[in-house]
């Protein structure tokens, strides 16, 4: 079995390289459609990221917030993100440092899959939105291309010392999620991130690369593909 690390030291050390690849292809791709789940339920709206890295995303989002906070457990990724002028503290999703419904809206990306506690997080992320308010939460899903390839592919190296197999990573399905969820919250739409898309290399190619972004994003909210997604974005609205 191999040796996890805390997931605080884990991600430090991923910062330094984190946003070497992530502002084109593959990664700003995903970012995009992460966005573009989030964007609707922001507008003018108390919002906070949990879990916000370097800050890629909530520098999109706060513009059009009322208000905008990340949170992250890395030292290291917030020191980037204030550096990008955004307003971020140091904490851990699973005790978020907010009073009783301060926000309309919280959203995690690339998280919640790391987090063994997960329905304390997902207790912690209702507690802090207002009846009525919103949280986006995105899972890793099995039942995906990216989790069929997950299961057979060797670790992939995030620093000079450590693969992205030294922390901690779950995958939950969507009648899995639909259990993790407080009682409060119902779930209103489902999107895919990722759903035909084998290996992020693909996204290098030229006109591939462009055809494959395509294809991704015009199957996001599609029917009968949305819930194939590598990344599957839940929204849940609070009673």
């Amino acid at each position: 079995m191999r040796e996890r690390r805390p997931n605080q030291d884990y991600y430090d050390e991923f910062a330094a390289g984190y946003e070497k690849r992530r502002h084109h292809g593959y990664h700003a791709l995903i970012d995009r459609l992460e966005i573009a789940a989030t964007l609707p339920y922001a507008s003018g709206a108390r919002v906070l990221e949990a879990g916000c890295g370097t800050g890629l995303i909530l520098k999109e989002v706060a513009p059009l917030a009322r208000s905008a906070v990340g949170i992250d457990l890395s030292t290291g990724m917030l020191h980037t993100a204030r550096k990008r002028g955004l307003r971020v503290v140091h904490g851990s999703v699973t005790d978020l440092p907010f009073g009783d419904a301060e926000f309309d809206l919280a959203y995690s990306f690339k998280v919640l899959a790391h987090v063994e506690r997960i329905e304390r997080a997902m207790g912690e992320l209702m507690r802090v939105v207002r009846p009525g308010g919103h949280v986006i939460a995105e899972f890793y899903n099995p039942w995906s291309l990216r989790g069929l390839i997950k299961r057979w592919k060797p670790p992939t190296r995030i620093s000079t010392a450590t693969t992205d197999e030294a922390v901690y990573t779950r995958y939950d399905s969507l009648p899995a999620v639909r259990k993790l969820l407080p009682a409060e919250l119902r779930i209103v739409d489902v999107r895919g991130v990722r759903i035909f898309t084998p290996f992020s290399a693909v996204h290098d190619v030229p006109l591939v690369g462009h055809a494959f972004a395509a294809a991704e994003t015009r199957a996001a909210s599609a029917p009968l593909l949305r819930h194939l997604g590598g990344f599957m974005v839940v929204t849940a609205e609070k009673r």
